[in-house]
């Protein structure tokens, strides 16, 4: 889930209540990830963070479940946030590898480790190499899936060899997540489970109906959904070049009349060409 924010870019929690309920009811959101990167959560405190974590519980009201992100590159902070999270009622925690410092496969085994025995919430890992400059592997998932509360990971990246050795391998009910849009049909096509998902803020349902569609083993409409939704995938970090997230669906949620305000630097707004590339794909939707 984004972060509203007002016109001075501070947390809007007036609007927090509209879009909480636009996910559940209007996108029919399984879970809602609150504090994770779409969420801005490298220029979040920690004092709004919990307060996020406090805030979206309170709201969706059992409609859905709530998850944390909690992860950073200091595994006490890590650990910190964690169990705040879990004082708030979530029900589980979204725990990113850690970035910049690009540690080895055991130092993030520990890293994992230590956040698992912190806490009694279920843990989702979170392996996105592109931003962390760490590649978490499967053999090291694998290890970490021993632990009862490390129940699924969210791999972002198309490293299929990666997937396949890790799905072929888990240990039963330890669900394998997509962290790409775009990729969420041939995930499910090798095993994995679902997606979380930065273009459900537009077209949830219809992301729901492609992964229905797919289990069903109505593959053929499977595969005509994953085509009319290509667009939106891409088009929410390629608009009509590279743009990082969450600026693009912003914009595309203030079309849509729910103004979720700007970004908080270094990310910067949309430009004017991106936001008639967003306009019309907003059109189309």
């Amino acid at each position: 889930m984004v972060t509203p924010f007002d016109e001075r870019l501070q947390v809007n929690w007036d609007r927090l209540p509209e879009l909480v309920d636009y996910l559940i009811e209007e996108q029919k959101t399984d879970s809602i990830v609150v504090c994770g990167t779409t969420g801005e959560s490298p220029t979040l405190s920690d004092e709004e963070k919990v307060r996020l974590y406090e805030t979206c519980v309170r709201l969706a009201r059992g409609r859905c479940r709530i998850l944390a992100g909690t992860g950073t590159y200091d595994t006490e902070h890590s650990i910190h946030l964690t169990r705040e999270a879990e004082r708030a009622g979530v029900d589980g925690a979204l725990v990113v590898v850690p970035y910049y410092s690009r540690p080895s496969q055991e130092g993030l085994y520990r890293h994992f480790s230590a956040i698992a025995r912190s806490t009694s919430l279920p843990l989702m890992l979170y392996n996105i190499p592109s931003r962390t400059g760490v590649m978490l592997e499967a053999e090291t998932t694998l290890r970490l899936a021993e632990f009862p509360n490390i129940v699924a990971t969210k791999e972002s990246h198309g490293d299929f060899d990666h997937l396949t050795r890790l799905i072929k391998a888990a240990p039963a009910g330890f669900r394998v997540y997509s962290g790409d849009d775009g990729l969420t049909l041939p995930f499910l096509a090798i095993g994995a489970y679902g997606v979380v998902s930065v273009a459900a803020h537009l077209v949830g349902r219809d992301i729901k109906r492609m992964m229905e569609a797919y289990a069903d083993g109505r593959t053929a409409e499977a595969a005509q959904l994953h085509a009319k939704l290509h667009p939106v995938f891409h088009g929410m970090f390629f608009c009509p070049h590279r743009v990082p997230s969450p600026a693009p669906v912003k914009h595309a949620l203030r079309l849509k009349g729910i103004d979720v305000g700007g970004v908080r630097l270094p990310l910067v707004p949309v430009t004017e060409q991106e936001a008639a590339f967003i306009a019309r794909l907003v059109e189309q939707i």
